[in-house]
């Protein structure tokens, strides 16, 4: 039996550039077919007004964008190899099948707009791939998952380590990417800045 201080049920996050050099017509494309979505989802428009105040999202109404485009298709494609890799890391037994992407959705954030707490049912893995983060734009905040069950836990010091953090706040760079498991909550502060802050957020699952 091991002695000493332990870590047990660890949280764990990816964060990693999208490719190992960047691919700034790719990103431009992707930038291009986002805003052009904005423009031709009535029905995603429509949805927005009433669940994601001030901004667009094509969430509720364009959800499988790998499926319609090309550019989507070839982002699923670079972001596999990091959703294997992460895979690997939480030892998961997939041999005998595969995790797929089954949604991607466009987020277009101005100036004030705010993405509540949430989670991702119904899926393994989740993540963000950033498009446009001006300066000064939010990252992606995360809850502890015990923060519930802290009952009479004193605060923790100002200056804690990131791993004794109740909320970790993860920076949005362009041509970046988050993954993390689908049951992990997280939210996105309001746009503090002028310029939108754009993001493809995906699901995987295994079944």
């Amino acid at each position: 039996m091991s002695t000493g201080l332990q870590s047990l049920f660890p949280t764990r996050i990816l964060a990693a550039p999208l490719q190992r050099q960047a691919d700034a017509v790719f990103n431009r494309q992707l930038l291009r077919e986002c805003l052009q979505l904005r423009e031709d989802d009535a029905a995603g428009r429509a949805w927005s007004k009433t669940n994601y105040l001030g901004g667009f999202t094509s969430y509720g109404s364009v959800s499988r964008m790998h499926q319609m485009s090309p550019t989507f298709a070839r982002l699923a494609k670079r972001i596999d190899r990091h959703v294997v890799r992460f895979a690997k890391a939480l030892q998961f037994d997939l041999r005998d099948r595969r995790l797929e992407m089954t949604d991607c959705w466009v987020n277009i954030m101005p100036q004030g707009v705010v993405h509540s707490l949430h989670l991702h049912p119904l899926s393994t893995f989740s993540g963000t791939y950033y498009v446009q983060t001006p300066r000064g734009a939010p990252g992606l905040k995360f809850e502890d998952p015990r923060l519930d069950r802290y009952m009479a836990a004193p605060p923790r010091l100002p200056d804690a380590e990131q791993d004794n953090r109740p909320w970790v706040m993860m920076p949005a760079t362009a041509g970046s990417l988050l993954l993390f498991e689908s049951w992990l909550r997280h939210e996105v502060m309001p746009n503090p800045v002028a310029r939108e802050r754009i993001s493809i957020s995906f699901n995987y699952s295994w079944f």
